[in-house]
């Protein structure tokens, strides 16, 4: 999918200011910025300022461009099992935990059958689609809070399914915490 920016809204201004003329070129510059967590990902401009950003911020920031140009980009919020295969650099984590995978929470876009990943060079939908879960649509401002408690929520539900694993929601989290910081180094 590709189509010319106009300057519709603060995120297409942006996108522009940033020689950003087409959809194709926003997503080239948003998958080039750093995976990093933003200082405030409630305001998904934060890419632009903060030059950085996660699954969430990145393509809530796509998918708000899609919205100021009328374009049917779906963000989409999905769980994928998140092992040494897909994330090769957890392997030592999860192996230390006794874990096989993990659920985690993934932001990307969607337009019709394809799958659009930004979150980082080298990082694509071949990584985790076929590890998905479960998917629902959302809209940019669920990437925060609606994200996390939508998280909780399946691991709470998936740890009851898993009674091997002797670890509390709490451990996973923090267990989870640890993997997001080697991913994104």
């Amino acid at each position: 999918m590709n189509f010319t920016i106009h300057p519709n809204g603060e995120i297409s201004r942006l996108f522009l200011e940033n020689n950003c003329n087409t959809f194709s070129e926003a997503s080239n510059f948003i998958n080039h910025l750093t995976y990093k967590r933003n200082a405030n990902k409630n305001n998904i401009s934060c890419v632009f300022t903060d030059k950085c950003g996660t699954c969430s911020t990145k393509h809530a920031t796509l998918k708000q461009l899609a919205i100021e140009q009328r374009q049917p980009i779906k963000l989409m919020l999905g769980i994928f099992k998140m092992n040494k295969t897909n994330t090769p650099s957890i392997a030592n984590i999860l192996l230390a935990n006794n874990l096989a995978y993990l659920p985690e929470a993934h932001n990307y876009l969607r337009t019709n059958s394809t799958i659009i990943d930004c979150t980082k060079q080298n990082w694509s939908a071949t990584n985790f689609e076929n590890d998905l879960l479960e998917a629902i649509e959302i809209q940019p401002k669920q990437i925060t809070d609606f994200k996390v408690t939508y998280h909780q929520q399946f691991i709470k539900k998936w740890l009851q399914t898993q009674p091997q694993i002797k670890l509390t929601e709490t451990e996973i989290w923090q267990i989870r915490e640890q993997c997001i910081q080697v991913f994104g180094g």
